[in-house]
Protein backbone atom coordinates (compact mmCIF):
# COMPACT_ATOMS: atom_id res chain seq x y z
CA UNK A 1 0.00 0.00 0.00
CA UNK A 2 1.69 2.65 -1.39
CA UNK A 3 2.15 6.23 1.36
CA UNK A 4 3.99 9.17 1.44
CA UNK A 5 7.22 8.72 3.33
CA UNK A 6 8.10 11.61 6.17
CA UNK A 7 8.94 14.63 7.01
CA UNK A 8 7.26 15.98 7.30
CA UNK A 9 4.65 12.93 8.53
CA UNK A 10 2.25 11.93 5.96
CA UNK A 11 0.08 8.75 5.66
CA UNK A 12 -1.47 9.60 2.14
CA UNK A 13 -1.05 8.05 -1.27
CA UNK A 14 2.24 9.11 -3.17
CA UNK A 15 4.44 6.54 -4.52
CA UNK A 16 7.95 7.91 -2.51
CA UNK A 17 8.25 4.49 -0.51
CA UNK A 18 8.19 2.59 -3.38
CA UNK A 19 10.45 4.23 -5.36
CA UNK A 20 12.95 5.34 -2.37
CA UNK A 21 13.54 1.01 -2.26
CA UNK A 22 13.77 0.57 -6.62
CA UNK A 23 17.04 -0.95 -6.26
CA UNK A 24 16.86 -2.99 -3.06
CA UNK A 25 16.79 -6.18 -5.49
CA UNK A 26 12.82 -6.53 -5.32
CA UNK A 27 10.49 -7.02 -8.38
CA UNK A 28 8.01 -4.42 -8.24
CA UNK A 29 4.15 -4.56 -9.76
CA UNK A 30 2.08 -1.97 -9.69
CA UNK A 31 -1.72 -2.12 -9.74
CA UNK A 32 -4.51 0.48 -11.15
CA UNK A 33 -7.31 -0.61 -9.00
CA UNK A 34 -8.27 -3.61 -6.86
CA UNK A 35 -8.97 -6.17 -8.95
CA UNK A 36 -5.55 -5.30 -10.58
CA UNK A 37 -3.87 -5.43 -6.46
CA UNK A 38 -5.58 -8.84 -6.27
CA UNK A 39 -4.34 -10.17 -9.14
CA UNK A 40 -1.13 -9.17 -9.09
CA UNK A 41 -1.29 -10.78 -5.17
CA UNK A 42 -2.05 -13.94 -6.70
CA UNK A 43 0.74 -14.26 -9.59
CA UNK A 44 3.22 -12.87 -7.10
CA UNK A 45 3.54 -16.01 -5.39
CA UNK A 46 4.57 -18.16 -8.86
CA UNK A 47 6.68 -15.16 -9.31
CA UNK A 48 8.74 -14.98 -6.61
CA UNK A 49 8.85 -18.47 -6.36
CA UNK A 50 9.88 -19.48 -9.59
CA UNK A 51 13.51 -21.59 -9.46
CA UNK A 52 14.83 -19.38 -12.48
CA UNK A 53 15.11 -15.95 -9.96
CA UNK A 54 13.52 -16.64 -6.41
CA UNK A 55 13.55 -12.73 -5.46
CA UNK A 56 11.29 -11.26 -3.44
CA UNK A 57 7.92 -9.31 -5.31
CA UNK A 58 6.36 -5.93 -3.98
CA UNK A 59 2.54 -5.53 -5.25
CA UNK A 60 1.94 -2.06 -4.90
CA UNK A 61 -1.30 -0.16 -5.57
CA UNK A 62 -2.43 3.47 -3.87
CA UNK A 63 -3.00 4.10 0.14
CA UNK A 64 -6.52 5.21 0.57
CA UNK A 65 -7.40 5.74 -3.17
CA UNK A 66 -7.87 1.66 -3.69
CA UNK A 67 -6.77 0.40 -0.32
CA UNK A 68 -9.88 2.08 1.55
CA UNK A 69 -12.22 2.58 -1.41
CA UNK A 70 -15.14 -0.53 -2.59
CA UNK A 71 -15.22 -1.45 -5.54
CA UNK A 72 -16.42 -4.52 -7.62
CA UNK A 73 -14.14 -7.18 -7.99
CA UNK A 74 -14.33 -11.34 -9.28
CA UNK A 75 -12.31 -13.23 -6.45
CA UNK A 76 -11.17 -16.93 -8.14
CA UNK A 77 -11.77 -20.21 -6.26
CA UNK A 78 -9.79 -20.88 -3.31
CA UNK A 79 -8.39 -24.08 -4.50
CA UNK A 80 -8.00 -22.61 -7.93
CA UNK A 81 -5.40 -20.42 -6.62
CA UNK A 82 -3.96 -22.55 -4.22
CA UNK A 83 -3.52 -25.11 -7.69
CA UNK A 84 -2.01 -22.39 -9.41
CA UNK A 85 0.41 -20.70 -6.62
CA UNK A 86 1.52 -24.57 -5.73
CA UNK A 87 3.48 -25.76 -2.63
CA UNK A 88 6.47 -23.68 -2.00
CA UNK A 89 9.12 -25.45 -2.28
CA UNK A 90 12.48 -24.99 -0.01
CA UNK A 91 15.57 -24.93 -1.90
CA UNK A 92 17.61 -24.06 1.10
CA UNK A 93 15.82 -24.81 4.53
CA UNK A 94 17.52 -23.18 7.40
CA UNK A 95 17.17 -26.26 9.62
CA UNK A 96 18.30 -29.02 7.13
CA UNK A 97 20.83 -30.40 9.52
CA UNK A 98 22.17 -32.83 6.98
CA UNK A 99 23.35 -29.78 4.54
CA UNK A 100 24.34 -26.53 6.90
CA UNK A 101 24.15 -22.99 5.16
CA UNK A 102 25.42 -19.79 6.18
CA UNK A 103 22.86 -16.63 5.65
CA UNK A 104 24.01 -12.80 5.49
CA UNK A 105 27.83 -13.93 5.28
CA UNK A 106 30.17 -11.17 5.45
CA UNK A 107 31.58 -10.55 2.02
CA UNK A 108 34.57 -8.89 0.76
CA UNK A 109 36.42 -7.27 -1.77
CA UNK A 110 37.26 -10.16 -3.62
CA UNK A 111 33.58 -11.57 -4.68
CA UNK A 112 31.10 -8.51 -3.46
CA UNK A 113 31.48 -7.18 -7.07
CA UNK A 114 30.78 -10.94 -8.69
CA UNK A 115 27.66 -10.98 -5.94
CA UNK A 116 26.16 -8.18 -7.11
CA UNK A 117 26.25 -8.47 -10.49
CA UNK A 118 24.64 -11.52 -10.36
CA UNK A 119 22.04 -10.02 -8.57
CA UNK A 120 21.64 -8.03 -11.84
CA UNK A 121 21.67 -10.86 -14.27
CA UNK A 122 18.85 -12.57 -12.04
CA UNK A 123 16.55 -9.70 -11.79
CA UNK A 124 16.72 -9.88 -15.49
CA UNK A 125 15.64 -12.75 -15.93
CA UNK A 126 11.99 -11.95 -14.09
CA UNK A 127 11.18 -10.12 -17.10
CA UNK A 128 10.28 -13.63 -19.27
CA UNK A 129 8.92 -14.95 -15.88
CA UNK A 130 6.33 -12.21 -15.20
CA UNK A 131 5.16 -12.94 -18.69
CA UNK A 132 5.05 -16.57 -18.39
CA UNK A 133 3.02 -16.62 -15.30
CA UNK A 134 0.39 -13.72 -16.70
CA UNK A 135 0.02 -15.89 -19.55
CA UNK A 136 -0.79 -18.55 -17.34
CA UNK A 137 -2.86 -16.85 -15.18
CA UNK A 138 -4.65 -15.23 -18.01
CA UNK A 139 -5.85 -18.90 -18.80
CA UNK A 140 -7.22 -19.30 -14.82
CA UNK A 141 -8.73 -15.71 -14.67
CA UNK A 142 -10.21 -14.40 -18.04
CA UNK A 143 -7.96 -11.50 -17.70
CA UNK A 144 -4.93 -10.35 -19.14
CA UNK A 145 -2.28 -8.51 -17.83
CA UNK A 146 1.44 -7.13 -19.96
CA UNK A 147 4.52 -5.47 -19.19
CA UNK A 148 2.70 -2.52 -19.21
CA UNK A 149 -0.67 -1.49 -19.95
CA UNK A 150 -1.44 0.44 -23.52
CA UNK A 151 -4.51 2.63 -23.68
CA UNK A 152 -5.21 4.24 -27.23
CA UNK A 153 -1.24 4.13 -28.06
CA UNK A 154 -1.37 2.39 -31.23
CA UNK A 155 -2.53 5.38 -33.48
CA UNK A 156 -1.64 8.10 -30.88
CA UNK A 157 0.59 11.02 -31.45
CA UNK A 158 0.62 12.63 -27.85
CA UNK A 159 0.83 10.49 -24.81
CA UNK A 160 0.86 10.46 -21.29
CA UNK A 161 3.03 7.75 -18.87
CA UNK A 162 1.72 7.01 -15.30
CA UNK A 163 1.50 4.75 -12.51
CA UNK A 164 -1.49 3.34 -10.73
CA UNK A 165 -4.90 4.39 -9.84
CA UNK A 166 -4.40 7.81 -11.45
CA UNK A 167 -4.13 5.99 -14.79
CA UNK A 168 -8.24 5.79 -14.84
CA UNK A 169 -8.41 9.61 -14.31
CA UNK A 170 -6.10 10.47 -17.19
CA UNK A 171 -7.74 7.45 -19.65
CA UNK A 172 -11.22 9.24 -19.20
CA UNK A 173 -9.95 12.51 -20.15
CA UNK A 174 -8.45 10.95 -23.45
CA UNK A 175 -11.42 9.69 -24.53
CA UNK A 176 -12.98 12.63 -24.45
CA UNK A 177 -10.02 14.22 -26.28
CA UNK A 178 -10.06 11.62 -28.93
CA UNK A 179 -13.78 12.80 -29.65
CA UNK A 180 -12.95 16.37 -30.34
CA UNK A 181 -9.82 14.41 -32.88
CA UNK A 182 -7.04 14.50 -30.74
CA UNK A 183 -5.09 11.41 -31.38
CA UNK A 184 -3.88 11.17 -27.49
CA UNK A 185 -2.76 7.65 -25.68
CA UNK A 186 -1.56 6.47 -22.46
CA UNK A 187 1.08 3.59 -21.14
CA UNK A 188 0.26 2.36 -17.65
CA UNK A 189 3.79 0.65 -16.26
CA UNK A 190 2.86 -2.55 -14.84
CA UNK A 191 6.72 -4.24 -14.03
CA UNK A 192 8.77 -1.57 -12.73
CA UNK A 193 11.73 -3.42 -11.74
CA UNK A 194 13.18 -5.20 -13.97
CA UNK A 195 12.52 -2.35 -16.30
CA UNK A 196 11.85 -3.43 -19.48
CA UNK A 197 13.43 -0.64 -21.51
CA UNK A 198 13.07 -2.34 -25.25
CA UNK A 199 9.67 -2.87 -24.84
CA UNK A 200 9.01 0.41 -23.63
CA UNK A 201 10.50 2.32 -26.78
CA UNK A 202 8.84 0.12 -29.23
CA UNK A 203 5.96 1.44 -27.87
CA UNK A 204 6.65 5.00 -27.32
CA UNK A 205 8.97 5.46 -30.50
CA UNK A 206 6.19 6.63 -32.88
CA UNK A 207 4.90 9.48 -30.73
CA UNK A 208 5.69 12.97 -31.24
CA UNK A 209 5.75 13.64 -27.58
CA UNK A 210 4.84 12.03 -24.36
CA UNK A 211 4.29 13.38 -20.29
CA UNK A 212 5.47 11.22 -17.90
CA UNK A 213 3.94 11.63 -14.53
CA UNK A 214 5.56 10.81 -11.40
CA UNK A 215 3.94 10.83 -7.97
CA UNK A 216 6.88 10.51 -5.91
CA UNK A 217 9.92 13.12 -6.59
CA UNK A 218 13.52 12.69 -6.73
CA UNK A 219 15.45 16.10 -5.10
CA UNK A 220 17.81 17.78 -7.29
CA UNK A 221 16.71 15.31 -10.49
CA UNK A 222 13.98 14.15 -12.05
CA UNK A 223 11.00 11.42 -11.33
CA UNK A 224 11.89 8.10 -11.00
CA UNK A 225 9.63 7.01 -13.84
CA UNK A 226 10.76 10.06 -15.78
CA UNK A 227 14.54 8.81 -15.49
CA UNK A 228 13.56 5.21 -16.61
CA UNK A 229 11.37 6.57 -19.62
CA UNK A 230 14.22 8.57 -20.54
CA UNK A 231 16.79 5.80 -20.38
CA UNK A 232 13.80 3.55 -22.50
CA UNK A 233 14.17 6.60 -25.31
CA UNK A 234 17.75 7.47 -25.06
CA UNK A 235 18.35 4.27 -27.32
CA UNK A 236 16.21 6.02 -30.11
CA UNK A 237 17.53 7.92 -33.20
CA UNK A 238 14.33 10.37 -33.45
CA UNK A 239 12.18 9.64 -30.20
CA UNK A 240 9.65 11.83 -29.08
CA UNK A 241 10.21 15.01 -26.93
CA UNK A 242 9.96 14.36 -23.56
CA UNK A 243 8.95 16.05 -20.16
CA UNK A 244 8.18 15.43 -16.76
CA UNK A 245 5.37 16.64 -14.38
CA UNK A 246 5.19 15.77 -10.32
CA UNK A 247 1.43 15.52 -9.29
CA UNK A 248 -0.14 14.08 -6.26
CA UNK A 249 2.53 14.14 -3.10
CA UNK A 250 1.11 13.32 -0.12
CA UNK A 251 -2.02 12.34 -1.17
CA UNK A 252 -3.16 15.30 -3.36
CA UNK A 253 -6.16 14.82 -5.24
CA UNK A 254 -4.99 14.46 -9.36
CA UNK A 255 -8.09 15.89 -11.19
CA UNK A 256 -9.49 15.39 -14.76
CA UNK A 257 -8.30 19.52 -15.06
CA UNK A 258 -4.24 18.47 -14.80
CA UNK A 259 -4.59 15.88 -17.31
CA UNK A 260 -6.57 18.47 -20.03
CA UNK A 261 -3.75 21.01 -18.68
CA UNK A 262 -0.78 18.21 -19.85
CA UNK A 263 -2.55 17.02 -22.91
CA UNK A 264 -2.73 20.56 -24.29
CA UNK A 265 0.53 21.26 -23.52
CA UNK A 266 1.78 18.03 -25.34
CA UNK A 267 -0.23 19.22 -28.31
CA UNK A 268 1.86 22.60 -28.38
CA UNK A 269 5.10 20.29 -27.96
CA UNK A 270 4.03 17.76 -30.43
CA UNK A 271 3.74 20.95 -33.16
CA UNK A 272 6.71 22.14 -32.46
CA UNK A 273 6.08 24.56 -29.55
CA UNK A 274 9.19 24.62 -26.78
CA UNK A 275 9.49 22.56 -23.51
CA UNK A 276 8.65 25.31 -21.08
CA UNK A 277 9.96 23.43 -18.75
CA UNK A 278 11.82 19.61 -18.47
CA UNK A 279 9.92 18.79 -15.33
CA UNK A 280 7.34 21.14 -13.69
CA UNK A 281 4.71 20.59 -10.75
CA UNK A 282 1.18 20.09 -11.09
CA UNK A 283 -1.47 21.40 -8.94
CA UNK A 284 0.83 23.01 -6.58
CA UNK A 285 -0.02 26.10 -4.95
CA UNK A 286 2.70 28.92 -5.42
Amino acid sequence: VNRALSGPLNIHCDHSDAMYSRDTGWIQLWSENAQEAYDNAIMAFRIAEHMDIRLPVMVNMDGFIISHSIETMEFLDDKKVKDFVGEFKAVNPLLDLENPKSFGPLILTDNYHEYKRLQHEIMGRAKDVVVQVSEEFAKLSGRSYGLFDSYRLDDAEIAIVVLGSAAGTAKDVIDEYRDKGIKAGLMRPRLFRPYPFDEVAEALKHLKAVCVLDRSDSFGSYGPVFMEVSSALYQLDNGPRLFNKIYGLGGRDFMPSQVEEVLDELGEVAAGGPIKLVKDYLGVRE
